[in-house]
C-alpha cells in the first residue's frame, strides 16, 4: 500500500479549495439521511463537495476515480444539570433573548453540542491522515491539502445556508401611524404599575392604547388563553391604531402593536408617547414577557408530547420499518404528514422505495439536485427502519439507558424540502403552509417527474362528470375534467346541535354587549351524509350562455365521478373567510366512516332521450365580424397580481364591461368554481379565443408535458395553439374541454386510431384507473386557528393498529380524532 503522502501528491490536482458559490454539503448524505452525528460519520468529497455516508462513499469513489474524502464525525457532549455551566471549561451557554438564529442573542446552532473530528480519508483502503500527519508532508501538499479541509470546514454547509443562517424573527418595520399619531387631550395618567383592563378587569397581557390611553386586554389565543380582545374591540369601535404592551417598556424600548398594519412595529416617538399619559421610559422596569419571548418560548416547546397527546394518554412508542419519525426543520409539519401518508400508498412504495438501488446507479452526477433520487431516498429513509431509534435525551448521560419518550432520532429531509420548495413562493421558506396544497404541488412535480413510465400519482387521479342543464331548453351539456382531491363542503345549518350553537351565539353577544368575557363555544356537530348531500347538490349558474337559445340564461350544474381512483382524498373545507376577508377555521366535528361508499355519486352520461345542447353556432352570412374586447389592462393587471388565471382575469373584465377592479373581482370570487373559470375567453359566435393562430409553432417541451399525461399529440398541439402556447393555461384548458376531444383521433405513439376496434374505444385524456367506490382511511389533522399557523399530524392504520405521527414521535394511537380529521384518504376495496 502506497504512503499516504505519495497518494495525497498524486491526487492533489483533484483537491479543490471551496469558493464563494460553492455547495458544501457537510451535514447530509446525497443517497441517505447519514450525517457526521450517525454511525461512520460522514464524507465529503475534497473535489465535489458532495457528502457521503460510510455506505455510499466507496460507491462515489467506484463511479468517479476520487479517492480524497474529508471524514466528519460528531460525538455529543454529556451536558451537566447546570444551565449556567457548560462543564467543559467554556463560557456559559445563554439562553436566547431574541426570536433569531445565529446572531447574537438568538438560538445556538446544534452543532454546540457536539465534539467533531476530521481527518482526510483515501480511498479505496481509507488511509487515514490527520491535521498532524499533514505536518510532516511535503510543503505542497501539507499546504493545499491543509487549505481545502479549512475551507471545507468554515464553509456553510448548503442546509444550514437553505434554513437562513443569520434569521431575525425580530425585524420591525416603523408604523405609518407613528410620526402623525395624533393624542387626545383627555387628562389620563397611566401609573407605573397596578394596571388592569378598563373592560374585564384582567391584570395581565395588558395593552395601552397610544390614541387616548386606554388600558384594555390583549387577543385570546387559539387555545383559549391570553386576553378577551378588548383592545382589538376597541380599535375596532375607534380606529386608534397603536397599542403599547405594558409591563414590557423599559429605557431600551417596548412592544407595540399596529391593529390597522396588523402587526409588531416600531414607534420612533415612542417616549414622547408614552410621556403624553405621564409614563418616563427611563424609569420603567420590565414585569411582563414580551411577545418575542413569548415566541421563542412557543419554538423551545415545539414538539411537546403533552400539546398534542390523546385526552392525556400516556402513548406507547413504536419502531421499525413503516414507522420512522420527521424531524420538525421549522414549520415543516405539514410536509411531514403528507409524506408520511404518500409512502403507505404501493404505487410510491413501488416507484421510489422498490427500485432505490436503480434509483442511485442511474442517479446523475449531482444527486442532490435528482427528484427521483430525493424522493426515493425520503421514501426508503421512511419505510426501511434504519432511522427508527429512540432518540437521546439531550439532558442524559448518553451512557445511561432510560426510558422511551416517543421520539426518535428519525429522518431530517433537507435537501427534499429545499428540492421541492426550490422557487415556489411559500414551500421555500419556513413559514407553516397548508398540507392540501403541499400534497397538490407536490403532484404535480411527481407529474412533470413522470413524463414517462410508471406515475405513481395514477393512485389519486380521478375524473369528475360535469353535467349543466339549460332551464330554458332544457338540453344538456356533459364535460369531464381531472381531479386528485375531493373537497367536501361543511353545511354549518345542517348542525344536529344547531340550537346549541345559537344559543351560544345569543350568550356570546350578550357577554360582549357587557364587557364580559365570551362563553366557550361548542363545536358543530356535522352529520358526514349532510357533507355528501351538500357535494352532490345541484349548483344553479345564473349567468349561463346557452348555445340552444344563444342568449344567457339559468342553468342547473350536478358533479359526480366519471371513475374512482385507487385511493382518495377528501379535503374536509374548514377554512373559509370571514366578512372582513380574514382566513378563519371552522370548528366542527364530522362522523366521518371508517368505509366509505360512493356507489351512489357515479356519473352516468347521457340519459336515454336526453337532448344535447349544440356546439357554439357560426355567426349568421353578413353578420359582423366579432373582434376582440378593448380590456382594461390596469384592471387585468391587479387581478392577476392577487394570483388569479389570466384568462379568468379577462374575462372578469369583459363580463363587467371595463367598470373597475370592485366589480372585476366580486365577479372572480362568484365564478371561482365554475369549470371554464381559467379556459380562454370565447365570445359568442367565436370557435376559438381572440388572438389565436393555428399555424403558430408550439413548443415541443410543452408538447412533451402534455403527451406525458396520456394526450395525444394532436390534443396537446390543440391545447397549445388554443392557449397561445403557454403550457399552465394549455393544461387547464384540455382538462375543461375533454368532451372537444372525444371526437379527436387518437394518435398516440405515431399509431392511427383506426387501427382495431380497441384503439377506438380507448378514451382520450389522462390514464384514470377506475372500481368501486368503497374503502377504508386514514387522516392527516390540523390543529390551530388557520392554515397558516398551528400544527399537522397525521394517523394511520398500520396491521389494524392505529398510529400517530407527530414529526419525530410515533406512537401507538389510543383514540385516533378521525371525526377532527383536515384530509381523509381512502383506499379502494377490491369486490
Amino acid at each position: 500500500m502506497a504512503e499516504a503522502s505519495e497518494v495525497l501528491m498524486s491526487v492533489l490536482s483533484t483537491i479543490r479549495v471551496p469558493r464563494p458559490g460553492d455547495r458544501v454539503h457537510k451535514d447530509e448524505c446525497a443517497f441517505s439521511f447519514s450525517s457526521p452525528e450517525s454511525e461512520g460519520g460522514l464524507y465529503v468529497c475534497m473535489n465535489t463537495f458532495l457528502g457521503f455516508g460510510s455506505q455510499y462513499v466507496d460507491r462515489h469513489y467506484n463511479r468517479t476515480g476520487q479517492r480524497a474524502y474529508l471524514h466528519i464525525t460528531r460525538t455529543r457532549k454529556a451536558q451537566k444539570e447546570d444551565d449556567n455551566s457548560s462543564g467543559s471549561g467554556d463560557p456559559p451557554k445563554k439562553k436566547p433573548t431574541r426570536l433569531a438564529i445565529g446572531i447574537e442573542g438568538g438560538f445556538d446552532v446544534e452543532q454546540d453540542q457536539y465534539e467533531e473530528e476530521v481527518k482526510v480519508v483515501l480511498l479505496p483502503d481509507r488511509q487515514e491522515v490527520t491535521s498532524e500527519d499533514l505536518s510532516s508532508m511535503p510543503d505542497v501538499v501539507k499546504e493545499r491539502v491543509s487549505q481545502s479541509m479549512a475551507g471545507l470546514m468554515a464553509a456553510d454547509s448548503v442546509s444550514h445556508a437553505l434554513q437562513v443562517q443569520q434569521w431575525d424573527g425580530e425585524v420591525r418595520q416603523e408604523s405609518r401611524h407613528a410620526a402623525q399619531l395624533k393624542q387626545l387631550d383627555n387628562g389620563v395618567k397611566i401609573p407605573p404599575s397596578g394596571w388592569k383592563c378598563e373592560v374585564c378587569d384582567l391584570q395581565e397581557n395588558l395593552w395601552m392604547n397610544l390614541s387616548d390611553g386606554k388600558v384594555l386586554c390583549g387577543r385570546r389565543y387559539f387555545d383559549g388563553s391570553g386576553g378577551n380582545n378588548h383592545a382589538l374591540l376597541y380599535f375596532q369601535q375607534t380606529g386608534y391604531p397603536l397599542a403599547v404592551k405594558l409591563g414590557t417598556i423599559t429605557p431600551d424600548g417596548a412592544d407595540v402593536y399596529s391593529y390597522d398594519e396588523d402587526d409588531m412595529v416600531l414607534d420612533s416617538k415612542l417616549p414622547e408617547h408614552l410621556s403624553h399619559f405621564g409614563i418616563n421610559m427611563m424609569t420603567m422596569e420590565k414585569t411582563e414577557r414580551t411577545m418575542t419571548e413569548l415566541e421563542i418560548a412557543v419554538n423551545q416547546r415545539v414538539g411537546e408530547w403533552e400539546v398534542i397527546q390523546e385526552s392525556g394518554a400516556t402513548l406507547r412508542p413504536l419502531s421499525g420499518p413503516g414507522l420512522t419519525g420527521i424531524k420538525n426543520l421549522g414549520n415543516s409539519c405539514y410536509l411531514n404528514s403528507v409524506m408520511q401518508v404518500l409512502f403507505t400508498v404501493p404505487d410510491f412504495q413501488s416507484k421510489y422505495v422498490s427500485n432505490i438501488e436503480n434509483i442511485f446507479t442511474e442517479a446523475p452526477s449531482d444527486p442532490t439536485q435528482d427528484f427521483k433520487t430525493q424522493v426515493g431516498k425520503l421514501g426508503y429513509g421512511l419505510l426501511s427502519g434504519e432511522y427508527s431509534k429512540p432518540a437521546p435525551d439531550p439532558g442524559d448521560d448518553p451512557t445511561v439507558n432510560s426510558e422511551p419518550r416517543g421520539d426518535q432520532v428519525g429522518i431530517a429531509p433537507r435537501m427534499f424540502k429545499a428540492l421541492v420548495g426550490r422557487g415556489h413562493p411559500e414551500f421555500s421558506t419556513n413559514r407553516q403552509q397548508d398540507a392540501q396544497e403541499f400534497l397538490l404541488h407536490f403532484i404535480n412535480m411527481v407529474e412533470r417527474n413522470c413524463r414517462s413510465g410508471e406515475n405513481p400519482t395514477e393512485a389519486f387521479r380521478f375524473l369528475v362528470e360535469e353535467r349543466i342543464v339549460c332551464q330554458q331548453s332544457h338540453k344538456a351539456k356533459y364535460t369531464q375534467r381531472v381531479d386528485y382531491i375531493v373537497q367536501l363542503p361543511v353545511p354549518m345549518d345542517q348542525a344536529t346541535n344547531i340550537e346549541e350553537i345559537q344559543e351560544a351565539d345569543r350568550r356570546r353577544e350578550e357577554a360582549e354587549s357587557a364587557g364580559a368575557p365570551p362563553p366557550p363555544a361548542p363545536r358543530a356537530r356535522i352529520p358526514f351524509a349532510a357533507c355528501l348531500a351538500a357535494l352532490s347538490e345541484p349548483e344553479t349558474l345564473t349567468d349561463f350562455w346557452s348555445s340552444a337559445v344563444q342568449a344567457k340564461t339559468t342553468a342547473s350544474k350536478t358533479t359526480r365521478f366519471a371513475s374512482f381512483p385507487d385511493h382518495l382524498v377528501i379535503q374536509v373545507k374548514k377554512f373559509t373567510f370571514g366578512l372582513d376577508w380574514v382566513p378563519k377555521k371552522l370548528d366542527v366535528s364530522i362522523d366521518v366512516p371508517d368505509t366509505l361508499d360512493l356507489s351512489a355519486l357515479r356519473g352516468m352520461g347521457q340519459q336515454p332521450g336526453e337532448e344535447l345542447l349544440p356546439e357554439v353556432a357560426q355567426p349568421p352570412p353578413g353578420a359582423p365580424e366579432v373582434k376582440a374586447p378593448v380590456l382594461d389592462d390596469s384592471t387585468v393587471s391587479q387581478l392577476c397580481e392577487m394570483g388569479f388565471p389570466l384568462e379568468a382575469c379577462r374575462k372578469a373584465v369583459y363580463y363587467t364591461g371595463n367598470t373597475g377592479i370592485d366589480a372585476a373581482m366580486n365577479w372572480v370570487m362568484g365564478h371561482m368554481d365554475d369549470p371554464d373559470f381559467s379556459a380562454p375567453l370565447v365570445l359568442p359566435g367565436c370557435s376559438s379565443a381572440p388572438g389565436t393562430t393555428p399555424s403558430e409553432p408550439v413548443s415541443e417541451e410543452h408538447l412533451a408535458t402534455i403527451i406525458s399525461m396520456g394526450f395525444s399529440r394532436d390534443q396537446a398541439t390543440r391545447a397549445l395553439r388554443a392557449t397561445s402556447n403557454v403550457l399552465e393555461r394549455a393544461v387547464d384548458w384540455i382538462f375543461s374541454h375533454l368532451d372537444d376531444l372525444e371526437s379527436m383521433e387518437v394518435s398516440e405513439g405515431g399509431r392511427p386510431a383506426v387501427e382495431s376496434e380497441r384503439s377506438r374505444e380507448a378514451p382520450p385524456g389522462p390514464r384514470v384507473r377506475d372500481g368501486p367506490g368503497k374503502g377504508p382511511t386514514v387522516s392527516i389533522s390540523h390543529m390551530g386557528a388557520s392554515t397558516m399557523c398551528g400544527h399537522y399530524v397525521c394517523h394511520i392504520k398500520k396491521d389494524q393498529q392505529w398510529v400517530i405521527f407527530n414529526d419525530q414521535k410515533v406512537c401507538a394511537s389510543e383514540k385516533p380524532p378521525k371525526d377532527l380529521g383536515y384530509l381523509y384518504f381512502y383506499r379502494r376495496v377490491m369486490e
